[in-house]
C-alpha cells in the first residue's frame, strides 16, 4: 500500500480528504409524542373494561397462584365458553365440573408455558369434551397463552382461541 501525501504534509493510506473523520453533531429534535403522529386518542378500551363487559373473564388470585400464575390471568369470553364452561345441563352429556375444566386449561397454560421458548405469547394444546350436547369424548382444542402489559402497564396473562384479539 502506497502512501499518499496530503497538502498538509500528513500521509493518507485510504485516500481520505482532512474532513472525511470530522465529527458533526446533529441538532437536537423535538420529541415527537405519539399524539403528534397519529392525534389524539380518539377512544380507549382498557383491560379492566374489557373485564366488565364480559369479553375477558378474570380467573380468581387464589386459583390462579394455586396453578403456578404469579400474574393477573384472564380468559376471553370465546376461550372460557370453549374450554372451560360447563353447567348441570352440559352434565346429560358427561359429567364435568367447571371448576374442573379450569383448572385443566390452567395447568396445561402453565405447562405450556414452562416448554416454550420464553416469547411474548405460546400455544397450548389441551383437551376438553366439547359443549355440544351430544360430545362424550374428548377432544383436541388449541389455545393461546399471551403476556402483555395491563393497564398499569403491569404484567398480566391472557388466554384466547387462536386468531382472537
Amino acid at each position: 500500500m502506497t502512501d499518499k501525501t496530503l497538502i498538509d504534509g500528513t500521509s493518507n493510506p485510504d485516500n481520505l480528504g482532512p474532513d472525511a473523520m470530522r465529527w458533526t453533531p446533529e441538532p437536537e429534535q423535538p420529541a415527537v409524542s405519539v399524539a403528534d403522529l397519529f392525534g389524539e386518542v380518539i377512544h380507549a378500551y382498557s383491560r379492566a373494561d374489557a373485564l366488565t363487559d364480559g369479553v375477558l373473564v378474570a380467573v380468581g388470585d387464589g386459583i390462579a397462584r394455586e396453578a403456578g400464575f404469579a400474574v393477573p390471568v384472564a380468559l376471553t369470553a370465546a376461550a372460557w365458553a370453549d374450554c372451560v364452561a360447563w353447567t348441570d345441563e352440559d352434565n346429560r352429556q358427561a359429567y364435568q365440573a367447571e371448576s374442573g375444566r379450569l383448572w385443566g386449561v390452567l395447568r396445561m397454560t402453565r405447562d405450556a408455558i414452562r416448554r416454550s421458548d420464553g416469547g411474548r405469547s405460546c400455544t397450548v394444546e389441551l383437551y376438553r369434551v366439547p359443549r355440544d350436547g351430544e360430545s362424550r369424548e374428548r377432544e383436541r382444542a388449541w389455545l393461546l397463552a399471551t403476556c402483555g402489559p395491563g393497564d398499569e402497564m403491569e404484567p398480566v396473562l391472557t388466554i384466547s382461541l387462536p386468531g382472537e384479539d
